[in-house]
């Protein structure tokens, strides 16, 4: 999380729920070449891969505070109880978390509390548990945060 505007050269927020083509951040004969490149592989797929980490390696690194702070609500630790470790305003907070996310720091705790719950369940571990153990109320939570963040209910994303 966090590293797009690294790589776009653009405040993630405003990119949030839009589709922009590449061509409207960068020049155009930049994203021919890089497009090209990953047309030219065996597989356009890998070729997409190798393009995307050869950019990302050249990303400058992501700002350490911002990386605290996925790590602290990772763990599931308050918002207000993350900003004082950060030694950040809780409205400071706010904007670096969408200039580096998109969205501020609270729906950044639950995407990442329902990225902890995706890797369980696909793990096998039962919904219940699954909601228990990442820190939902109960199934029902968990069922609600992941119908609300991706519209989809939660089998529907685990279906291969």
């Amino acid at each position: 999380p966090g590293t797009a505007p690294g790589l776009l050269g653009v405040p993630a927020h405003e990119l949030r729920d839009r589709r922009v083509a590449l061509a409207d951040l960068w020049p155009a004969t930049a994203v021919r070449r890089l497009a090209a490149e990953a047309a030219a592989a065996r597989d356009p797929a890998d070729g997409l891969e190798a393009v995307a980490l050869r950019i990302a390696a050249d990303a400058p690194a992501p700002d350490p505070l911002l990386t605290r702070l996925v790590g602290a609500l990772d763990a599931g630790r308050p918002v207000a109880a993350t900003a004082d470790e950060l030694g950040l305003g809780a409205r400071q907070l706010h904007r670096r978390s969408l200039a580096a996310f998109g969205y501020g720091p609270k729906t950044l705790g639950r995407v990442l509390r329902l990225q902890r719950a995706l890797r369980l369940a696909r793990a096998g571990t039962p919904f219940a548990r699954t909601a228990a153990e990442s820190g939902f109320a109960d199934q029902a939570h968990l069922a609600r945060d992941v119908r609300e963040l991706t519209g989809l209910p939660l089998r529907d994303l685990l279906a291969p």
